[in-house]
């Protein structure tokens, strides 16, 4: 199955041995962003992946081009704007290797690319030709209302005419938003037409209110989602699907370094699994098992050396 990944990828200034930046400790120069992290793994694991996003003509923007195609990633998608250049973002770790960020992408190439109702039509053509459509919260929030409002009624029209299959992990990002409100409606219009969820409890919690993962499911049910898999952190995650639940553990970690990405790698994995042909619960088992890897290493992308055996299991 062809598969078309949305989304912006920034560049990356980390503390090269993780804590606090702002103690002047030598920083590492990297790149990443939600969706391209589960692009990657996605490819690694066997899945046909193409990358849609924009860069600028610059030498980073080149640099990142030249990673993802070693990666194997399709980025003939890729929209080059010779006026713009990418995002980027600061990232620190605590001692338990929970995540903060910092960002500097108003003007990246990316989110000018998804202000343009004229360059964002082209993209829906484009779509014509996959079988999978996989974004996020966060390639929402980079569209204007009026851009954001053409896309879904596009990604609408596209399903009435062709089994396009939409998978949506709301991955929401306060700082991406100008309001609640907003967020919510703009996630609620995608989700009517997405297929196969996979939300983070956390988030859920921290845009809609819910009190357990219960509350979440059912949601997903009424806007006729057919499938939904809750992320959970160290809890695991709950399958949802056909009106029932089921509780997938997660990995048993004994040390966390860093927890960037661990969504994203979780994703990546699973779907990779699940769309050449495991069932649910043993797509989940995979994430989990690649989530559960990633976390003991520095950075959302880790060497395809450390990566586990999923496929095959």
């Amino acid at each position: 199955m062809k598969v078309a990944i949305i989304g912006e990828c920034m560049l990356e200034i980390a503390n090269a041995a993780g804590g606090d930046l702002a103690k002047g400790m030598a920083c590492r120069f990297n790149y990443g962003g939600d969706t391209l992290n589960t692009a990657v793994y996605m490819k690694r694991l066997g899945a046909e992946v193409a990358y849609f996003s924009a860069l600028g003509s610059d030498i980073y923007s080149q640099w990142l081009l030249k990673e993802w195609q070693l990666e194997g990633l399709d980025t003939s998608y890729v929209l080059i704007n010779p006026n713009a250049m990418p995002g980027l973002y600061m990232i620190q770790t605590d001692s338990e290797g929970e995540r903060s960020f910092s960002y500097w992408r108003g003007q990246s190439a990316a989110r000018q690319w998804l202000q343009d109702e004229q360059a964002v039509a082209g993209l829906l053509r484009e779509l014509a030709d996959f079988d999978v459509l996989y974004l996020t919260g966060i390639t929402l929030s980079l569209m204007s209302n009026a851009v954001a409002e053409s896309f879904v009624r596009g990604v609408a029209a596209l399903k009435k005419v062709k089994p396009l299959k939409v998978v949506f992990d709301i991955n929401y990002r306060p700082r991406g938003w100008s309001s609640e409100e907003m967020a919510r409606a703009r996630m609620a219009s995608l989700l009517k037409l997405t297929d196969l969820a996979l939300p983070t409890f956390d988030d859920e919690k921290l845009l809609f209110g819910d009190a357990s993962p219960a509350q979440t499911q059912a949601r997903y049910e009424a806007l006729g989602v057919k499938e939904c898999i809750i992320k959970l952190g160290g809890e695991g995650a709950l399958v949802c699907a056909e009106g029932s639940a089921h509780r997938v553990a997660s990995e048993n970690v004994s040390q966390v370094v860093d927890t960037t990405g661990a969504g994203d790698s979780f994703n990546g994995a699973f779907l990779a699994k699940y769309l050449l042909g495991g069932g649910l619960i043993e797509a989940c088992k995979a994430g989990h098992k690649l989530a559960g890897t990633v976390i003991q290493h520095r950075g959302a992308i880790i060497a395809t050396s450390d990566m586990p055996s999923l496929m095959d299991a």
